[in-house]
């Protein structure tokens, strides 16, 4: 296992769900994992919690994003609370993971402009304007993972804005690469199909014939977890994933192959 050891890692959205097993991955390999919420500081600090009773190093911040000025606020919120986790003056950044996602279900005809205009906010102006003011802080060699979605290959009509959200996401990571590159910085796309988490709760783990269904579309059978996606995040983090950069990462379990 190839270890994460003496690096910084802040991943967005991480209280629950997918940004949860990302997070616990990060720091099983050594990281110091920021956990950021936009508004449930408690399953935060369960995630911190649960990372330091396995000899893990984290800590919370708050922030909402989708408003003007969030990446603003975001990155003060984390200087204030890397401070108080220790005194070393460090708030520099080597991992930073865009996984904070909005998904709203919106067929073509019945999809609103505020639905629309929140997904956009959330989805991929956020991510841009976090990267954009982390470019002080994030370290030479570092890596950015944006967390997309196996929708942009597999045209949901009930997903359509949120699939144009992702679609954005994609091609931003593309031309962030050429931009970091320089620098020694990779961005890559991890794109997730249909995972085992608490917002999927309703129609997932409460219907058997849905997780029947949804399991037989990857050809191993199964509904994704969120620790598969963490293991992928993981491997583009460690120096293994440093000749792997602007690229697509499907972590779908070869959905709908």
């Amino acid at each position: 296992m190839e270890t994460l050891q003496g690096r910084t890692a802040v991943v967005t959205g991480s209280s629950r769900s997918i940004g949860r097993g990302i997070a616990e991955r990060l720091a099983a390999r050594g990281a110091l994992v920021a956990v950021h919420y936009a508004r449930d500081a408690a399953s935060a600090q369960d995630v911190v919690d649960t990372i330091r009773k396995a000899d893990g190093q984290a800590f919370a911040f708050g922030a909402e994003l989708g408003g003007e000025g969030d990446a603003e606020r975001f990155w003060a919120e984390f200087d204030v609370q890397r401070r108080a986790f220790s005194d070393d003056g460090d708030t520099g950044v080597d991992i930073l993971v865009n996984n904070v996602a909005v998904a709203l279900r919106d067929q073509f005809e019945d999809a609103t402009s505020a639905d629309f205009d929140r997904m956009m906010a959330v989805n991929i102006r956020a991510p841009f304007f976090i990267v954009q003011h982390a470019l002080g802080r994030l370290r030479d060699g570092g890596r950015v993972i944006n967390i997309s979605s196996a929708v942009t290959r597999l045209g949901l009509p009930e997903v359509i804005a949120y699939g144009a959200s992702k679609g954005a996401l994609d091609s931003f990571s593309r031309i962030l690469a050429k931009v970091l590159g320089p620098r020694g910085i990779t961005v890559n796309v991890v794109a997730p199909g249909y995972v085992d988490t608490d917002s999927n709760a309703d129609w997932l783990r409460h219907d058997e014939n849905a997780w029947e269904e949804t399991a037989a579309k990857s050809v191993f059978g199964r509904v994704g977890e969120p620790e598969d996606i963490g293991d992928a995040v993981a491997l583009l983090a460690s120096d293994s994933g440093r000749w792997i950069t602007g690229q697509h990462i499907d972590v779908s379990g070869g959905t709908r192959m």
